[in-house]
């Protein structure tokens, strides 16, 4: 036991899992794991062009939706080779410094995804409750500070992640729950005490997560205060429309990263099929569904792709 926990983290390797009780069927299972990415990486990649390409959604809305856009790509990219690597090709075993890397990208790349969220509330917030300051507000240069400091507090929340993980030693069998590597399954395959991981790991969340989504809810409050005391219900269904694909894009990434936070930490008895299930929700639903989305719910943005599409066929 004491040769083990003294392995090099060089040499140290993780099995990886796909889904439990599923493994004879695998390479047919993939198939739609692939459709999925495929949706995921080409959807997000064209709203990104498209609004690179039009100097009419250079506006802070789509500047803001760019950002979710690459954020959502990368989030696929950092889990597509180990899930396909997986399901296709049967490749389980994954190197600790790798391991470390995609760990890396997926909690940074979630934390970025809920700073962005919350930035484009504020975005309706200010489009909706003072219209008049809106361009003054927003500027290009602010929606750059925005940026900059969502990846600064991603970033800061991330280098203690990694600074406690490398002081862990790893003496049983490195069997992750999930085709990648993720923070509280990690740290359940150490023989160290893990109570400083788990305590920091929570702290992170409830910095990130927890402050997010309730300042989220507060400016839906505030908008659905400013919307009701307009007189005409014309203008009300216009102002509360400009929410709705935001509103959803929401509920889509916040739903399965609850039911995920929650059956790591108080699930202990739940089936391995369940976190399985629950994981890929959680990392593959927002970057399939969001370009959707905003493609069928966002009229530049459907105009843009039907013109780049008759482009094409012309």
């Amino acid at each position: 036991m004491s040769l083990l926990s003294n392995k090099t983290t060089t040499s140290l390797t993780f099995l990886l899992t796909g889904i439990p009780g599923l493994e004879a069927v695998h390479t047919w299972i993939s198939i739609p794991f692939c459709f999925l990415y495929a949706i995921a990486i080409c959807g997000n990649s064209m709203i990104l062009s498209i609004i690179i390409t039009n100097q009419s959604l250079h506006e802070p809305m789509y500047y803001l939706l760019s950002m979710l856009s690459a954020t959502d790509m990368c989030l696929s990219l950092s889990t597509l080779p180990t899930t396909l690597g997986v399901l296709c090709l049967n490749i389980q075993e994954i190197g600790w410094n790798a391991c470390l890397s995609q760990m890396f990208f997926i909690h940074f790349l979630t934390e970025t995804e809920s700073s962005v969220l919350l930035a484009m509330a504020f975005d309706r917030y200010i489009a909706i409750c003072n219209p008049l300051r809106y361009a003054t507000i927003l500027t290009p240069t602010r929606i750059i500070q925005i940026g900059l400091i969502i990846v600064g507090r991603g970033t800061l929340f991330m280098i203690p992640l990694l600074v406690l993980l490398k002081r862990l030693s790893f003496c049983r069998d490195n069997i992750l729950s999930h085709s990648y590597c993720y923070h509280p399954d990690i740290i359940k395959c150490s023989c160290s005490s893990i109570r400083v991981n788990s305590i920091y790991g929570l702290f992170a969340l409830l910095s990130t997560f927890g402050l997010d989504a309730p300042l989220i809810g507060v400016s839906y409050v505030l908008i659905i205060h400013s919307v009701l005391r307009i007189a005409s219900p014309e203008e009300r269904y216009k102002a509360f429309s400009t929410c709705i694909s935001h509103i959803i894009v929401v509920a889509i990434f916040y739903i399965p990263l609850i039911g995920l936070s929650a059956v790591h930490r108080w699930g202990k008895k739940a089936s391995p099929f369940v976190h399985t299930i629950m994981s890929d929700a959680f990392l593959l639903l927002p970057p399939v569904l969001n370009p959707v989305i905003y493609s069928v719910r966002t009229k530049q943005i459907r105009k843009a792709i039907i013109k780049v599409f008759l482009k094409k066929d012309y």
